[in-house]
Formats: C-alpha cells, structure tokens, sequence
C-alpha cells in the first residue's frame, strides 16, 4: 500500500492569533477558537468571536490541537477563526471524514513527538510530515462509515457507564451526608484534633533525580482515594534523602490528605496510611496526625465526607486547578463527636461506601477499556489491519 505526506493530499493551515483586542465573546461575528478547550466530542462550540482572524477553517476541515493536549482532534461544522494553538487539515482529494479518523489514530504518535518543558506542542510541519496510506475514496468511505456505527455503540456505552458513576456518587454521598448530619457534635477547626499537619516538600527538595528503586516510600497523590488508600502507585526514594526531608516523615495511622483535585478525583479525600515503614508525602500531600480527641479511621471519613470537601473546595487557592495549603488544612470544620460514636458512625457507614466505590471503580475500568478498544479499533480499520468493506 503506498503511503504519502500528509501535507501532499490535504492543506494544513497552521493556527494564528488576532490582536487580544480583537476578541470579544460570541454574538454573531465569526467563532474564534483559540485551542481546544472549546473542543466537543465530534465538533467544537465556539465562546469568542473576531473579524480579525488571520488563518480560518472552512466547513468540513480537521481541525488538530497542537498544544497540550497534542492530538485533539474535532470537525469544523461552521467556518472558524483559529488560533495558534490549532491547526486545520483540508483535504484535497477524498473524504474529511475519513481523515478525522486516522488523524484520531494518530494521536499516541504525535504526543511522542511533541515538545517543550512548560507545556507540550507541535508544529503544523509535524501535521504535514504524517505518512498516510493511500487508498480510494470508496474505501474511505467504507472505513467511515464502519467507524461512525461501531464508535456509536461504544461511546453509548461509555455514556451508561458515566451516567451510572453519576448516580452511584450521589447515593454514596447522599448516605455519607445522612451519617454526618446525625451526629450529635460540635463543630471545631481540625487543628483541635490533630498533634500536627504536614505538607510534602516543594521545588527541589524533591525531583525526579531523587527516585530510586527501592528505600523510603514517598506517599503521593495517587495513592491518596476517597477514605482509601490506594497501594498501587509506588514510589522510592534512597534513606540518604529520607533523612533530609524527615520532616515530612509518614508512619502508620497518619492520614494523608490530597491538596489538589479534579472532577475524577476531588480535593481534600483522605486515607488511614497503613505500616510501610520509612515514607513521607510529597508536594500537594498533606500529613495529619490525630491526638486523643479522634481515631484515624474517623478523621479519614469525616475529612473525605461531601461536606468536608465542598468547604475545602470553598477555602482552596488557585486559578486553573482547586489547592490546598497548610492554613486551609488546619482551619476546615469537622464535627467532633465523641470517640465511641465516631467507631459507631465509620462501622455503620464503611460497608456501604465501600460496597458503591467499588462498583465506580468497576464503572471507570469499563470505560478506560472501551476508549482502548475503540482507540484499537480506528487504527486497526484507517491502516488496513482490518477489511470493513463487507462490514460497512
């Protein structure tokens, strides 16, 4: 099967900015996209609008993120201004669709390629120096068409999936609210309850050159769940190191708590660290050690609890990403039951929470597998591993 450049069957017009002036929220002027955060699942929804835009995508064009993430990929379904984070692709002889396709397939590809130590990025000559097969236009139809029906069905399934982890939430946090209402206790700031709250080390204190393969554990935000702690991401760092940083220093029956979070994984959930031996938190962990007044198994729970986490979501700093800092950590309000309730209420309620968190961890397998098997699937049908003709 022959292959070309990509730049010789299609235009690629690279992206360029208008005058920040120039741009103003959309009324009825021409869409302006600056990158990809305004990118759908097919097709993008424009936010800002320009007169001035210097490089324009027409209908029917691929339109390509070159900044991170790299590989992004929509169809332009209206003409749009675009700007220097994106890229469009015109093909000049067979179907747009068939192209969204393979340039979907060729996302692994370009982010291998892709520079930069502040954030990744490609040029438009990264785009035009893709190898694509050459094949007729009724094969590339063939392969669209097989594509636009077996996606359909997987993405409604990843659908199902979403919706039932929106649902399966809901329940578990509407029980984890029901138990903190009943109890009967004063509210008081955490630093009441704990000998001491820790944050990991910042900046050079700990970088990748300091991992090792085996010697103390470093605790990080993977490993941190909702009220669970997750063992699977293991991290080392020589004892010569440890010593340095032992102010971070972890030990069983800590809780750690995640200073920065996300829709998947939220800011402030909490775990009991269990025995590892020699361990510290990393940046944007958080160290809490109980004193008399609380059990680690109670603090965990009432810390990663709906209520606890919408105040640290109230209290957090930062503009793109919700953080933490140790004054935050230490004032949040937590009620203060006493110590037999609060075994009562964490053996009344951990069954149940556990039982929902593990049909949401069962949810966001199924949906990681579907997005590799439909990611399988486009660059098993766009190369010609598989024959779709009889298929489509």
């Amino acid at each position: 099967m022959t292959e070309l450049a990509l730049k010789f069957v299609a235009k690629i017009v690279a992206g360029q900015s208008p005058e920040s002036d120039a741009v103003s929220p959309l009324e009825a002027g021409l869409p302006f996209l600056q990158g990809n955060a305004e990118f759908g699942s097919t097709s993008p929804t424009a936010r800002w609008e320009t007169a001035a835009a210097p490089k324009r995508a027409e209908p029917g064009d691929i339109l390509v993120s070159v900044r991170a993430p790299v590989g992004a990929v929509n169809i332009a379904d209206v003409k749009y201004g675009i700007g220097r984070g994106l890229c469009a692709v015109r093909p000049t002889i067979g179907h747009s669709r068939f192209f969204y396709w393979w340039l979907l397939s060729c996302s692994e590809h370009l982010n291998s390629v892709a520079t930069g130590s502040t954030f990744t990025a490609i040029s438009a000559s990264d785009i035009g120096d893709l190898r694509i097969s050459v094949v007729d236009s009724g094969e590339q139809r063939a392969i669209s068409d097989f594509l636009d029906r077996e996606t359909a069905e997987i993405d409604a399934f990843i659908a199902d999936q979403e919706e039932l982890i929106g649902l399966l939430t809901e329940r578990r946090d509407a029980s984890w609210q029901s138990a903190i209402d009943s109890l009967s206790a004063t509210e008081v700031p955490l630093r009441r309850i704990v000998d001491s709250v820790v944050d990991g080390p910042f900046g050079s204190s700990l970088t990748a050159a300091h991992y090792s393969e085996s010697g103390a554990r470093v605790i990080r935000l993977g490993n941190i769940g909702v009220n669970a702690f997750k063992d699977l991401d293991q991290a080392f760092i020589p004892m010569a190191y440890f010593a340095e940083l032992g102010a971070h220093s972890v030990r069983g029956g800590d809780v750690v708590v995640a200073g920065l979070g996300d829709d998947r994984m939220p800011l402030g959930r909490a775990a009991v660290v269990p025995e590892l031996g020699p361990a510290i938190v990393k940046a944007d962990c958080y160290r809490v050690r109980p004193n008399r007044l609380a059990t680690s198994s109670f603090l965990a729970w009432v810390l990663s609890a709906p209520q606890t986490r919408a105040r640290f979501g109230l209290m957090s700093r930062g503009s793109t990403r919700q953080r933490l800092n140790t004054s935050v950590v230490r004032d949040v309000l937590v009620p203060l039951p006493s110590i037999p309730e609060q075994e009562r209420v964490v053996a009344e309620t951990d069954e149940v929470i556990r039982e929902l968190d593990a049909t949401i961890a069962d949810a966001r397998e199924a949906i990681t597998l579907s997005k590799e098997r439909r990611a399988a699937l486009i660059s098993a049908a766009v190369t010609g591993k598989i024959d779709v003709r009889g298929l489509a």
